[in-house]
């Protein structure tokens, strides 16, 4: 009567959005405040002034047709040429606007990138840790995905694993810096040895290996990190963007795709972006959004906040004798269980009230991800029960 796979997934919650409602549901037994609920990636950090007063201002004097009605399937042209030269600016990339698909958020993006490209047989390769949903939405596209394990010492990539995965069939390796869920940033070294190894794979194999970057936390970076601009190291990058984190829209979906230049067979690429899109019933990025974002574009929101959530949940959690690595961006930190069962270590956690999710959910068991996109006052009345937590494990071992 319905298809089994989308019944399966459509009743079947993620850990994360199981979580959350269990954390809504104790809120109201024991108070929101007694709860600290860690589980969901949904920016803290106000949205930006200047956007509000530019939806404000373009519906109070626009044209109610240019801003409600229907655009062509890659965004208005001149919202497209706009970005483009906002991105040449800032990171150097020679674009105009025929190089961009505007689409409704970064996952949007990335599966419209992965129906693209995807034909019989071929298999997508993401490091671990990664995000959950690229199996769902790569296998939706008639993808395999293949995970490379983690390299925990520092979340970089273990290359001679990355080697061994990537194959004839490898259509594409999606990478996500800054990095959900454990908050490394992909440094500039280790971008060139990517590239250097997709370019012996690609000419051993005979055809392009596309570089997809997941980049939606982009300008969440600290300690004066940035984030390598990818095209500029390897040529066969498509990236896709979302302004949920930077200005804090997750509920509007907008974002986009770039397809450079340089990317092997750009036409038949960029038609296979729109027709993916047409496919999975893309009618066009929402309107409104299309022109916040133009006219905000090169605008700054303030993300301090994360900086400070980062530092005081590190220091506090390092000294109850948790190990984890100093967050470089993103807003998630991702320590080591105190016992090899993650999923036991969360399930104990919620006797604290300490909502967090399994590493194991990210393809890294053994690790648990909180994320810190909420209220600094939250992490300090947080900060004693992962105190108490640490020391129920200490007793333990006595």
């Amino acid at each position: 009567m319905v298809s089994q796979e989308m019944y399966e997934l459509g009743t079947k919650k993620s850990t994360i959005r199981m979580i959350f409602e269990y954390g809504q549901k104790r809120a109201a037994q024991v108070g929101s405040e007694n709860v600290f609920d860690f589980s969901l990636g949904n920016p803290s950090v106000p949205t930006p002034d200047f956007i509000r007063d530019a939806a404000v201002d373009i519906l109070t004097h626009s044209d109610p047709m240019e801003v409600h009605g229907y655009t062509i399937a890659p965004g208005k042209p001149q919202v497209r040429e706009i970005l483009a030269a906002d991105l040449k600016k800032r990171f150097g990339m020679e674009l105009t606007g025929k190089n961009l698909f505007l689409t409704a958020g970064a996952a949007a993006s990335v599966t419209i990138a992965f129906k693209a490209l995807a034909e019989p047989g071929d298999e997508f390769v993401t490091i671990a840790p990664f995000f959950p949903e690229y199996r769902v939405f790569v296998e939706a596209c008639g993808g395999k995905l293949v995970v490379v394990p983690a390299k925990t010492d520092d979340f970089q990539i273990d290359f001679a694993a990355l080697d061994a995965s990537i194959t004839s069939h490898t259509k594409a390796v999606i990478i996500n810096s800054p990095n959900n869920p454990s908050g490394a940033v992909y440094s500039a070294a280790t971008i060139r040895q990517l590239a250097e190894l997709l370019h012996a794979k690609e000419h051993t194999y005979g055809h392009p290996v596309f570089i997809i970057a997941d980049e939606p936390y982009r300008e969440i970076v600290y300690d004066g990190l940035s984030v390598p601009c990818i095209p500029l190291l390897y040529e066969n990058t498509i990236v896709c963007y979302s302004y949920s984190k930077s200005f804090s829209l997750p509920g509007e979906r907008i974002g986009y795709i770039v397809v450079p230049d340089a990317v092997a067979d750009f036409a038949r690429v960029y038609g296979a972006m729109a027709g993916a899109a047409r496919v999975l019933t893309h009618v066009n990025a929402p309107s409104l959004w299309q022109l916040v974002i133009a006219r905000c574009a090169g605008k700054v929101a303030d993300l301090s906040t994360y900086a400070r959530n980062a530092a005081l949940l590190y220091d506090g959690l390092t000294a109850a004798g948790y190990a984890c690595m100093r967050p470089q961006g993103a807003f998630y930190l991702f320590p080591k269980a105190l016992e090899e069962d993650d999923e036991a270590f969360c399930a104990r956690a919620r006797d604290y009230d300490l909502l967090l999710v399994p590493g194991a959910d990210f393809g890294c068991p053994g690790y648990f991800r909180v994320a810190y996109c909420v209220r600094t006052a939250m992490i300090e009345r947080a900060l004693p029960r992962f105190q108490k937590l640490a020391e129920s494990y200490n007793k333990i071992h006595e």
